[in-house]
């Protein structure tokens, strides 16, 4: 039985390869080249399509509308979680082999160069968080971090404000050199934009800017309280540092800015 099962694959794996070369080389040629009967494929290609078979072509468009719609970016794991929430039922390791099987393969993400540069001159700060971004009520956890975006005029540098309750970003800033004005900035457009009750925790890095004179003067103006990781460990400002993974991945990697107003506009779109 396992021998008939066996030579029943090898056979259909023929008959697949002549039904895709049928236009270009002759039926008679091809079967006797492969060694199958011309009344076998005929038995095969006009055979009904089964169940499985019928689900995995009608899952096809779908897997690859949500990849393209990612930016080719989604993993078969996003991509089955991206099915699910249009409400298609599916395990993810077909999900998988389909997008084996198209050639979809995602980008990959590069990995960036740290711009952290700790003031030694800093006194003594507090970690407010101690990596627990799960706050209560929105706006009382913010974090924020600086990362560099390439284009082909130089590098723009971004600074963030990230709402730990939504995980939206709430305030951003954009320029071409990365002072304390830059995260200032940030600050003052997160607070335009939200409701940020008195005595909320913005945690960053320890780098110069976020320790800066200007920088504490306007965590005061906004009523927040400073909070730091430890030099060189991302896992203090995990929620950051995952929010520009994403950033670079799904938004910056696979595209060309040919200025920092493309950038901008790019920015606005988040």
């Amino acid at each position: 039985m396992r021998g008939l099962l066996c030579e029943g694959a090898v056979a259909g794996e023929k008959f697949s390869l002549i039904h895709a070369e049928e236009a270009n080389f002759g039926l008679p040629m091809m079967c006797r080249l492969l060694g199958v009967s011309r009344s076998g494929y005929y038995e095969w290609r006009d055979r009904p399509m089964s169940a499985g078979k019928r689900r995995r072509e009608d899952l096809k468009p779908l897997v690859e509308e949500v990849f393209a719609d990612s930016g080719r970016t989604y993993g078969y794991r996003r991509v089955h979680a991206a099915l699910g929430r249009m409400g298609i039922e599916v395990d993810d390791e077909p999900v998988r082999a389909l997008m084996r099987d198209l050639g979809l393969t995602p980008v990959q993400v590069k990995r960036r160069r740290g711009l952290t540069v700790a003031d030694q001159a800093a006194g003594p700060l507090p970690d407010l968080v101690g990596r627990d971004f799960t706050p209560e009520v929105p706006a009382a956890k913010l974090v924020g971090d600086i990362t560099e975006i390439k284009t082909e005029t130089g590098p723009p540098y971004l600074a963030t404000v990230i709402d730990c309750f939504s995980k939206a970003l709430i305030g951003w800033a954009l320029d071409v050199r990365y002072p304390a004005a830059l995260v200032c900035a940030a600050l003052d457009m997160a607070a335009m934009r939200v409701d940020i009750p008195v005595g909320a925790i913005f945690h960053s890095d320890r780098g110069g800017q976020h320790t800066s004179h200007d920088y504490a003067a306007t965590l005061n103006r906004h009523g927040l309280r400073q909070s730091v990781g430890r030099t060189g460990i991302c896992f203090d400002n995990a929620m950051a540092e995952s929010f520009f993974g994403k950033l670079k991945t799904e938004l910056v990697h696979h595209r060309r800015f040919t200025s920092v107003t493309e950038a901008r506009t790019c920015c606005d779109q988040i």
